[in-house]
């Protein structure tokens, strides 16, 4: 099976941009994806990131359901931790029946501090928290018309379905017991890898990962379902990657070197200055932080190029980490639209055809 395409919409705007601005240029990129061929979308889920500004996934989705026929779609990823996972629970699996098997279910085990100190969390229940979300979330799904649940953070007791009134739990996903579900991480040692390859779901590798970082996931996934008893196949194994395709070497470069190196100038190398992020970019773990810049990245983590070039890097990624099913380009958002549409046709029309054997 060749390798998929698909997009990684975090989204990523501008602090400037109109709200609603975003969603419509986020809505036509996905329009065009499905024009082109691309096999899937994941939409990001942040509550206080003015850049990343989708608190609510699977309304986008539900908006681009109908106005595309092809593309699968999923959250990317449900927060778990921040939700309800009962009311959660009733939103996905209705999301489930609008797609009509056109959607896949991304999922998270941690979540950004700002996040949680809104909701009023603790930070260091998070994940514990999350875990017990999604065990109740599990269990809504698949039973007979009564689940219980005694936990630290939920007590759920449903109402038995009544033959009679017809009234009690009943909603379940179309896709049973549950749609697809995919573990985002960004750490080598990512204790989310671990329940992927344990429970039999797919992982995601986040796009800020050199290649140096990049088998080790796949390592801690493998190792986890091989303990478990799951088979492992590279192909569930999906890569996020910058990429920024243009008709030329030097256009690709210049585009990239204003719309990616914006997003990181201005963004993310604030907040990522001295942490574990700023670590799983280097190449080296002897570089300095300084050493970090958008040229570092457009050279060495980024795909920058034109379709042959950009062909080349995903040919050498590939081969360096072993393998994978499915590369996921994050989505940009240009100030000119244009390039950022051109740069995902060329990347489906002329860049995927050069890497059909791979896969």
């Amino acid at each position: 099976m060749p390798m998929k395409l698909g997009l990684f919409m975090m989204p990523l705007h501008p602090s400037y941009r109109d709200v609603a601005d975003c969603y419509d240029r986020d809505i036509d990129q996905l329009v065009l994806a499905d024009k082109v061929g691309y096999d899937e979308a994941w939409l990001g889920e942040h509550f206080t990131e003015k850049w990343e500004n989708a608190p609510a996934p699977d309304l986008l989705i539900a908006k681009a359901l109908g106005l595309t026929k092809q593309i699968k779609f999923g959250t990317g990823v449900t927060l778990l931790g921040m939700h309800e996972p009962v009311y959660l629970a009733h939103r996905v699996a209705m999301l489930d029946h609008l797609a009509h098997g056109r959607f896949q279910w991304g999922i998270g085990l941690g979540g950004i501090p700002t996040d949680m100190a809104l909701m009023g969390l603790d930070p260091s229940e998070g994940r514990a928290r999350a875990a017990e979300a999604l065990e109740v979330i599990l269990g809504l799904w698949d039973n007979n018309g009564t689940f219980r649940f005694d936990g630290k953070f939920f007590k759920i007791d449903t109402p038995k379905l009544d033959p009679v009134t017809e009234r009690g739990l009943h909603m379940k996903p179309l896709q049973l017991p549950h749609p697809p579900i995919a573990v985002a991480a960004s750490t080598s040692l990512s204790g989310s890898l671990k329940v992927a390859g344990a429970r039999g779901w797919s992982p995601m590798s986040s796009s800020i990962l050199s290649k140096a970082f990049l088998p080790g996931h796949w390592d801690t996934y493998a190792n986890a379902a091989t303990a478990a008893g799951n088979s492992v196949k590279r192909k569930s194994w999906r890569i996020a990657r910058d990429i920024f395709v243009g008709p030329t070497p030097r256009i690709a470069r210049e585009r990239a070197r204003e719309v990616l190196g914006r997003n990181y100038d201005v963004h993310q190398l604030p907040s990522r200055k001295g942490t574990v992020q700023m670590e799983l970019m280097k190449l080296d773990p002897g570089m300095k932080d300084e050493e970090v810049t958008v040229e570092y990245l457009m050279e060495n983590v980024w795909i920058v190029g034109d379709p042959k070039e950009c062909a080349d890097k995903i040919r050498a990624l590939y081969e360096e980490v072993g393998g994978f099913g499915t590369l996921l380009s994050i989505t940009a958002d240009s100030d000119d639209a244009s390039w950022d549409h051109e740069s995902l046709t060329l990347l489906a029309e002329e860049v995927g055809p050069r890497i059909k054997d791979l896969g």
